[in-house]
């Protein structure tokens, strides 16, 4: 198996991912660590670590969905907790007097849930929940994610949603001809801000699976 490791040089700020404001370009951003157990083209069956994400949920459609939810998941970060921590918006991060500071991790992640959205920031894995300091506002929460397996397409282009749809059914077709079944909701990933050329962002959509028989 190939094990994906962090900070691999990914060219995202998380300030600037898809909610159309100003950021600049970090190198060796954190990612939500995966050991790949199956590569075909575009698309993989990844393991993934446990994780711990901010996350909060949003009425809209696909495209509104991280516009609403980016403000409190970037506050949360930026120091409205309860240790006060707070984190540079461009690399290197550094960590202000009075908290801890909250390193920034890729992607950020959506997903459909009833008939809202679950926009989520995977937290640094070198902190556990119990040591990140509780948001203060309302609206966002933390949850803990148990080790799970994905099935993964990944494809670059604008962030529009026929292009989502269409790369989904492709991940979906593909899980049915290698015998996968889906276990939960797909979650749609970005890695690079809105000024990276089309041709060269990194999209992705992952869909939970049955663990391996």
């Amino acid at each position: 198996m190939k094990k994906h490791r962090s900070g691999s040089g990914v060219l995202a700020l998380l300030t600037g991912l898809a909610f159309g404001t100003a950021g600049g370009v970090a190198v060796g951003i954190e990612e939500a660590a995966y050991t790949v157990e199956r590569a075909d083209g575009d698309f993989q069956v990844r393991r993934y670590a446990p994780q711990v994400v901010a996350e909060t949920l949003v009425d809209g459609t696909l495209e509104e969905a991280g516009n609403k939810a980016f403000r409190p998941l970037l506050n949360y970060i930026s120091g409205a907790n309860r240790s006060k921590g707070k984190i540079a918006m461009t690399a290197p991060v550094a960590q202000q007097r009075g908290g801890r500071k909250i390193a920034m991790t890729a992607p950020v992640g959506q997903e459909a849930l009833s008939n809202q959205w679950a926009v989520t920031f995977t937290m640094p894995a070198a902190l556990p929940l119990e040591a990140l300091p509780s948001p203060t506002d309302d609206r966002v929460r933390l949850r803990a994610i148990p080790a799970r397996r994905m099935a993964a397409v990944r494809y670059s282009g604008t962030w529009s949603r026929p292009r989502y749809e269409r790369n989904l059914a492709r991940l979906q077709d593909w899980m049915q001809a290698n015998g996968l079944a889906a276990a939960g909701e797909p979650v749609w990933a970005r890695y690079n801000p809105p000024f990276a050329p089309w041709f060269l962002r990194r999209n992705e959509i992952l869909i939970p699976i049955e663990p391996a028989k």
